[in-house]
């Protein structure tokens, strides 16, 4: 069976990380149209490539972009323009400030979050924050902590959960398709650029490849399989001491396994594979963006072929989801908890740990 919503495909090469912290835009949003009713009024913190990919989905949704907010009246000002924004800030202070905006988007590479996303939330706004949710998990918790203190919304960006494809193979596990679940494969493998300036390579800015793109596969192990009970795992570092590649083994509570691998510097396939004992799930690359996947038996028969609608590049889902927690008063999210997000974070250390990565000033990981 084809579950068919075919439209032009989204580009394989397109590692939306990779250029979080260049605050440029070159493309020009059309007219965005009125925001639909009820929706909160959002304002984009930082305004890089991440930023402008976020934004470009929300508006195609129909979600109130009112303002945004850079380190420089020019790049705000671009980014505004860009957009079709009504209100642009020099700085982050301003932004959070403003009382026409009821919740923050941050974009800042992920160091800042803490501080930015603090920064929003003592300010009394709503926070979605870009993936990985903090350095580590202590500041996990800190952000954790100030939300419940405040009463409002921080959300994980992870927004490949959100994805109705990633929502559909949950239908499936669930109602038994594939048997009991015992082996998941997912590697997210890309070739970046080696500049030792660039953020990806330079530990000053949280660079190197797991906490980049490794939190896709790791977030995804977890969402299948729930939480590790043991952890293995290797890496190679470049020159700045950055890790260019990261694997790992992990086992979870059923006694299943999944395995990750993350590069910066060697593209792969980036597909990912979910195997039970009656059948398995397929996913087409890229398999954390809105992509198509073939749900087989185990004798290779094809069950069901999903093929995704694209409507942007599908960032606009997370975005809806956390106004429906606001509406509703789930302030510590369901698809993903800002419980599990700061677990996610405790995993991503006990890899450091083993790996031996620690960024400058942070205390021992362990």
């Amino acid at each position: 069976m084809t579950v068919s919503h075919a439209t032009p495909a989204f580009p394989e090469d397109s590692p939306l990380d990779s250029a979080r912290s260049a605050e440029t835009q070159v493309e020009t949003h059309p007219a965005a149209p009125a925001p639909r009713p009820g929706s909160l009024r959002w304002g984009i913190l930082a305004t890089g490539f991440i930023a402008g990919q976020f934004t470009s989905d929300a508006l195609i949704a129909g979600l109130d972009v009112r303002a945004v907010g850079s380190r420089s009246a020019e790049s705000a000002q671009r980014f505004a323009t860009t957009y079709g924004i009504p209100r642009a800030h020099d700085s982050y202070e301003a932004l959070v400030a403003d009382p026409e905006v009821d919740i923050i988007y941050v974009a800042t590479p992920h160091p800042m979050h803490r501080e930015t996303a603090g920064m929003a939330l003592e300010a009394g706004k709503h926070v979605l924050v870009e993936k990985p949710f903090t350095l580590n998990r202590a500041e996990a918790v800190e952000l954790r902590d100030l939300a419940a203190r405040r009463g409002l919304l921080v959300m994980e960006a992870m927004w490949t959960r959100y994805l109705p494809h990633m929502r559909r193979i949950r239908e499936i596990i669930a109602a038994g398709g594939i048997g009991e679940v015992r082996t998941v494969f997912a590697d997210h493998t890309q070739s970046l650029p080696t500049d030792p300036e660039h953020r990806i390579n330079a530990l000053t800015l949280g660079g190197g490849a797991l906490l980049d793109l490794g939190i896709y596969p790791i977030s995804f192990a977890w969402d299948i399989l729930g939480e590790p009970i043991s952890i293995q795992a290797a890496a190679h570092f470049g020159a700045t001491g950055a890790d260019t590649e990261v694997a790992t083994v992990m086992t979870h509570l059923s006694g299943a396994l999944s395995t990750t691998t993350t590069s910066s510097r060697a593209k792969g396939p980036n597909t990912a594979h979910i195997v039970g004992t009656e059948g398995r799930i397929d996913i087409d690359g890229v398999w954390y963006t809105s992509t198509d996947f073939s749900h087989r038996a185990a004798d290779g028969t094809l069950l069901e072929r999903y093929e995704s609608a694209r409507d942007g590049v599908g960032m606009q889902h997370q975005a809806l989801a956390a106004e429906d927690y606001v509406a509703r008063g789930v302030l510590g999210g369901e698809r993903l908890s800002v419980d599990d997000s700061v677990r996610i974070m405790g995993t991503l250390d006990e890899i450091r740990a083993q790996i031996g990565l620690r960024y400058p000033g942070e205390p021992r990981l362990r």
